[in-house]
């Protein structure tokens, strides 16, 4: 089976699309900089497929180690890259940090396929790309609108980038996965969601805050043009989420795909507000959530949920796991990460 290089794979997508890979068959190489995940996650993933992928702990910013790194792994052939920084408030905050840490590291690996004879290249981009569309549910053809953050920004110029570098490099073959919102945990409980600090994103908070290390869950506007004046996004279960990278790598070996470079939406097609996702948590768990409104978020749409019909259909993947099955497997990860 081909070997593949999964950059940021001890990272909550990054993890359990390794976990997919190996069950799949396939030799893995993780890279990760450990800035946002823990070394321990590798232990986790072995348990699981009872198989450890090789580690390299390397900063992808740095040229010279990613040069490195493939003079002395010359069999890799696809890489699904997740490394980057992915908090859109905190995105607002730090641009610096998000452009040097999020394209740098892009470039730095395309330069290296390049010089391959042919290779398959998964891009972990983001609904972020499409801002506030004017249609719903947001289809691949929806133009790109001026992003929201510079995270958003950084996922629109990576896939210029990238597509830009197809279009001259004939022996690179890249998908980009424009995915909604990944929550849930593997079934195991043994990987999942594993933020440093105050979680950037909703669900880790909210079962921090039901563990009881957060004393209530911060709603962000309640006043926005929805029904229950909450936010709405497409929220997937990362298994799902997972499994559509295998799908879209499948794509790429088997040259099956149309053109050098594609992209489909990865979400369930069904969108969800703040306050329906605090009250299914409620009902799956049992677990009462002391919840308060605050103002909004800089950087946040109304409201984005995914036409999946492309995926569906080209890549023969769909989401088969219910938001009910990613709440309930969040909080069995976070009980058993709290040893309760």
């Amino acid at each position: 089976m081909p070997t593949i290089l999964v950059t940021g794979g001890l990272g909550f997508i990054g993890s359990h699309t390794v976990v997919e890979l190996q069950q799949a068959g396939y030799e893995v190489i993780i890279v990760d900089n450990l800035s946002n995940s823990s070394i321990e996650v590798l232990d986790r993933i072995s348990k699981i497929t009872d198989k450890k992928p090789i580690f390299e702990q390397i900063d992808l910013r740095e040229k010279s180690e990613v040069e490195d790194f493939f003079q002395r792994y010359t069999s890799i052939e696809g890489v699904i890259h997740f490394a980057a920084s992915k908090a859109v408030g905190e995105s607002v905050e730090k641009p610096l940090l998000y452009y040097e840490n999020n394209i740098a590291s892009l470039i730095y690996i395309l330069q290296e396929l390049q010089r391959k004879e042919k290779s398959s290249f998964i891009f972990s981009s983001s609904c972020t790309v499409y801002g506030q569309a004017d249609e719903l549910p947001v289809s691949e053809n929806a133009p790109f609108k001026q992003a929201e953050s510079p995270y958003g920004n950084t996922k629109q110029i990576n896939e210029e980038i990238i597509r830009d570098t197809c279009h001259i490099s004939a022996n690179i073959k890249a998908i980009s996965l424009r995915y909604f919102n990944p929550i849930g945990a593997h079934s195991s409980a043994l990987i999942g969601e594993l933020p440093n600090g105050v979680p950037q994103n909703l669900v880790p908070y909210i079962t921090q805050t039901a563990i009881g290390l957060r004393e209530s869950l911060s709603v962000y506007g309640n006043d926005y043009p929805t029904p229950d004046g909450t936010c709405i996004r497409d929220y997937i279960h990362v298994v799902d989420l997972a499994k559509a990278h295998i799908a879209a790598l499948e794509r790429l070996l088997k040259e099956n795909n149309e053109s050098n470079y594609e992209v489909f939406n990865i979400g369930t097609g069904k969108g969800s507000s703040v306050l329906e996702v605090i009250k299914a948590f409620e009902k799956v768990t049992g677990q009462a959530l002391p919840y308060k409104i605050v103002g909004r978020r800089a950087g946040d749409v109304v409201s984005a949920y995914a036409n999946t019909y492309k995926a569906n259909k080209e890549l023969l993947w769909k989401a088969e796991l219910t938001l009910e099955d990613a709440l309930l497997s969040a909080w069995n990860w976070e009980k058993k990460l709290r040893g309760k």
